[in-house]
């Protein structure tokens, strides 16, 4: 698509280079037309590095392509992060005394507003005229988020999340498929811990980001979703807890983790294990601190619960259960060799591999996975986003049921 992204005059500019990034990571081509005040905040040569496009502010430049007017008609979507109180009253008016003005009066795409400001001023009657008039015409209002402001204060007024932006300006710009719609679909998520004693565990480097996208665009494709989330950061869990077609599950450890996955699955058309779950756990987990002083500990290890072979035991007939495997591999040859043999041993549905080392897969923003189906056979080679990855897994669960 060809995104138009406004800023204004706020603090929380600097927020907005992350929204321009990610719909350019997506795919999509992003325009910044940032107000002169706005570059007080964040610069020409930043908006220009992460959109990939120049920036202007002025009806001036590129008058040749009447360019004041060729972006708002050729825009499919406009953001404007953060909309300040002096934004939504010229939009209101229909001001357009710079580029971005102009822009605005010059489309007819969905235009998305992300109300940045303090909360007296955004609970004045004037702003909420202005937006009530703009919501009137159809504007979309996202935000503003009740939390920490600048200064001190807290309330009403934070500027929403990038990544809520993103996704609630996509959805507008083009609605997402309903093709889950009616499923029920079990997702967990995060990395267990296996307490060795009061501080100490064992675990491992997953985020929960993976398993978080996959909730949401489930969600987001019609289905309802339970999501069992083992240690992720509420960021990351930010927008699945807010999501009406969500239920989250906190759990801990692995065996907690597989009792809340098969309470899940038991009524699930669709189960997905994401989880990075341990694989190993303290035989014997210490009621006190285990100190230096008192020497080195012996520390022995059973195996943690199969979780994901007990799913696929205790399977309903048409239940269709999703693993997978992250692996450390030298080339795609091994890691399909090693996925293959994964997937005949746990007997899943659809297994995505992935490869995981430093800078790869786990904490990444950016994924890729090899789906392989029931056959062995590889019928998706999936990379992108997390959320991307998520929707072609989704694809691939479509195309099995």
């Amino acid at each position: 698509m060809f995104v138009v992204v406004g800023v204004t005059g706020g603090i929380a500019a600097y927020k907005t280079v992350h929204l321009v990034r990610a719909l350019v990571t997506n795919g999509h081509e992003v325009h910044v037309v940032p107000t002169e005040d706005s570059l007080r905040f964040v610069g020409t040569t930043t908006w220009e590095a992460v959109s990939r496009n120049p920036v202007t502010t002025s009806v001036h430049d590129d008058v040749a392509r009447v360019r004041h007017v060729a972006l708002g008609t050729s825009a499919d979507l406009i953001v404007i992060a953060p909309a300040t109180a002096n934004i939504l009253a010229k939009m209101a008016a229909g001001i357009a005394d710079d580029l971005l003005g102009v822009t605005l009066l010059a489309t007819t795409a969905p235009v998305v507003v992300a109300p940045a400001m303090h909360t007296a001023m955004w609970e004045h009657a004037a702003t909420q005229a202005n937006v009530a008039t703009l919501r009137a015409r159809g504007v979309h209002v996202v935000g503003p988020a009740d939390g920490p402001l600048t200064g001190g204060d807290s309330g009403p007024g934070r500027m929403v999340e990038p990544e809520e932006i993103v996704a609630a300006a996509l959805a507008i710009a083009a609605p997402p498929r309903a093709d889950l719609a009616g499923l029920r679909v079990a997702v967990s998520t995060g990395g267990t811990r296996e307490p060795i004693d009061p501080v100490r565990f064992l675990g491992n480097r997953s985020s929960g980001r993976q398993g978080t996208e996959l909730a949401l665009a489930a969600a987001d494709r019609g289905a309802d979703v339970t999501l069992v989330a083992a240690h992720v950061d509420e960021g990351v869990l930010a927008s699945a807890s807010r999501h009406t077609r969500i239920t989250m599950v906190r759990v801990g450890t692995a065996a907690e983790l597989e009792t809340a996955m098969t309470d899940a699955a038991a009524g699930a058309d669709v189960v997905a294990m994401v989880a990075a779950v341990a694989d190993y756990r303290a035989a014997e987990v210490s009621r006190e601190k285990l100190r230096k002083e008192d020497g080195v500990p012996r520390l022995d290890l059973v195996t943690t619960p199969d979780v994901l072979a007990g799913l696929v035991a205790a399977r309903r007939p048409g239940q269709i259960v999703v693993g997978f495997a992250a692996e450390t591999a030298a080339d795609d040859a091994e890691l399909l060799a090693r996925g293959r043999r994964k997937r005949e041993r746990k007997g899943v549905d659809l297994l995505a591999v992935n490869r995981v080392d430093e800078t790869h897969g786990f904490e990444a923003t950016d994924n890729r996975v090899l789906l392989l189906d029931a056959a062995g056979t590889v019928v998706s080679d999936a990379a992108g986003t997390k959320r991307e990855v998520a929707d072609a897994i989704w694809d691939a669960v479509a195309a099995v049921r």
